[in-house]
């Protein structure tokens, strides 16, 4: 019996390439997106979902378990990116990201947990980010938010052992997808007392962003964790210098470590 898995915002970047690759490896896979624009596409049947929206998640949770009377894997990689000075950044803005990286992720855990309870198993990876273990300057609400459910997970794990449901964490570093392009940007203001500055960040992160990883190692590094009936707590994917800076922050003094991100982001 192919094994059914939900992966949240699969219509461009990690999302897609994780749910095409397991449609090769035999798994029946249900990929979301706000407005799909196919029923199904390289082997990813599509449902109508909106993070933001709790009568969205429900309904596309309640239309696959009709459909398939299951769900074995639940994905969360719907996300957004958000960058800006702190200061600077709207307060709907701060919200919306949020709602989407982290209310959204748990709106669709809550959904899929009374079924994963019923069938006695269940396997939730969130897709979170290397950015999530530190404060990034520029795209501090984006750090908030993914570290948020890095800790939540933490939290999730202990309550759900007892029903025999799994959950992980995966932080991606920085992989070649439109994420840049789908991002908010504060906008530069000439009179800022951060333009200067935040507008050489915002060359460095899509520099960044366009030199990163292959998607498909995600995809790949996803679908291995999925095999493992005792999955860690946490896992990094991305090249050494951003998986060491984790360990980094863990061992150094605080100061330390600032100074290396400032040097990094030069700052």
């Amino acid at each position: 019996m192919q094994q059914v898995v939900l992966i949240t915002g699969a219509s461009s970047g990690i999302g897609k390439s994780i749910g095409e690759y397991l449609a090769t490896q035999n798994y029946k896979v249900y990929g979301t997106s706000r407005n799909p624009k196919h029923e199904r596409l390289n082997g990813i049947h599509f449902l109508t979902l909106d993070v933001t929206k709790t009568e969205s998640v429900n309904s596309a949770v309640n239309q696959l378990i009709e459909i398939e009377g299951r769900i074995d894997f639940l994905i969360n990689n719907a996300g957004a990116g958000i960058t800006g000075p702190m200061e600077e950044i709207p307060e709907d803005e701060q919200k919306k990201v949020f709602e989407t990286n982290y209310f959204g992720p748990l709106r669709v855990i809550n959904a899929v947990l009374p079924y994963m309870r019923t069938q006695k198993s269940g396997f939730i990876i969130n897709i979170t980010s290397i950015a999530g273990y530190m404060g990034l300057p520029f795209r501090g609400f984006y750090s908030a938010s993914k570290g948020a459910l890095e800790l939540s997970t933490e939290a999730y794990r202990m309550e759900l052992k007892a029903f025999g449901i799994k959950m992980t964490n995966v932080a991606p570093g920085d992989f070649a997808t439109n994420i840049a392009a789908g991002r908010y940007h504060a906008p530069i203001q000439d009179h800022s007392p951060y333009k200067e500055v935040y507008e050489e960040s915002l060359k460095l992160m899509d520099e960044h962003v366009d030199e990163g990883k292959d998607p498909n190692l995600m995809a790949k590094s996803v679908f291995a964790i999925m095999q493992n009936s005792n999955p860690k707590i946490h896992y990094k994917v991305g090249d050494f210098t951003q998986k060491i800076s984790v360990f980094l922050k863990h061992i150094l003094p605080d100061k330390v470590f600032e100074r290396l991100l400032l040097k990094h982001y030069k700052l």
